[in-house]
């Protein structure tokens, strides 16, 4: 049962220079946008939550398939979908988002490899579709306040592994007032094993990048440094520097 759409935060956005942001209805920005390059990822954090592609060969990313919970400012899906040219799920609760996103910040019509699914994540990824389909899952679901995750239980990140394919990584944002790192790092430990979990150093900001993989694997460093020169190369992600300021939570 979806919640009812008039409980839920009005969407406005503001400018900032050469850069829009998206808010629901207070201060805090839930995402943003280059007005003169609207794949590009603003954020430090939101460049991190593509950290996944360290751990797949960078020939096989167009095959595979992403999904964001949470669509924010649209960032991740376009990037995903346009960018890296694979097939892109994400799943919003808020309608308003996804128009805003439409309207604001340049997010293309739904095609064959684009969809936005209206949804509760919780209920749609309890779907079997998508059990084993998911090779990046990015998950960055914050309320109007940006207080705590909207979804941090154990049995949220246990459905979260199952959506994974054998060689997925999931990706969290964890950022928050009232959030708690090392409790939401036990329970994503407990989901998928300690020796899967993988955490970026936090940004300036305060976010925190953790990365969870289905079947846990430690690629060599050099393993590593060469898929990050590719991906800066390629996709002009800052990934020498996220090698530097990324490792697995038991090292």
């Amino acid at each position: 049962m979806k919640k009812p759409t008039h409980n839920l935060p009005k969407v406005n956005f503001s400018n900032d220079g050469p850069v829009r942001h998206l808010h629901l209805g207070t201060e805090w920005i839930q995402g943003s946008m280059y007005l003169e390059d609207p794949i590009g990822l603003v954020h430090e954090y939101v460049q991190r939550m593509m950290g996944w592609l360290l751990f797949v060969e960078p020939d096989t990313v167009k095959d595979r398939v992403a999904m964001q919970l949470g669509l924010g400012a649209g960032s991740l899906t376009k990037f995903c979908a346009k960018e890296l040219r694979m097939t892109t799920t994400a799943i919003e609760l808020n309608p308003q988002v996804l128009q805003a996103c439409r309207d604001w910040f340049k997010l293309p019509a739904e095609s064959p490899q684009l969809q936005v699914v209206l949804n509760d994540a919780a209920q749609e990824i309890q779907n079997p579709r998508w059990w084993g389909t998911v090779d990046a899952l990015q998950v960055d679901l914050y309320d109007h306040e940006a207080a705590t995750p909207v979804l941090d239980s154990l049995p949220f990140y246990n459905q979260c592994r199952r959506l994974l394919a054998p060689e997925g990584c999931m990706t969290v944002n964890l950022f928050g007032r009232a959030s708690s790192f090392v409790r939401s790092v036990e329970k994503i430990s407990a989901a998928f094993g300690k020796e899967a979990v993988w955490a970026f150093k936090p940004t300036r900001e305060g976010n925190t990048v953790v990365l969870a993989q289905h079947t846990p694997n430690r690629p060599k460093r050099e393993v590593l440094m060469a898929r990050a020169n590719v991906i800066e190369t390629r996709w002009g992600l800052p990934a020498d520097k996220w090698v530097r300021v990324f490792k697995p939570m038991l090292s």
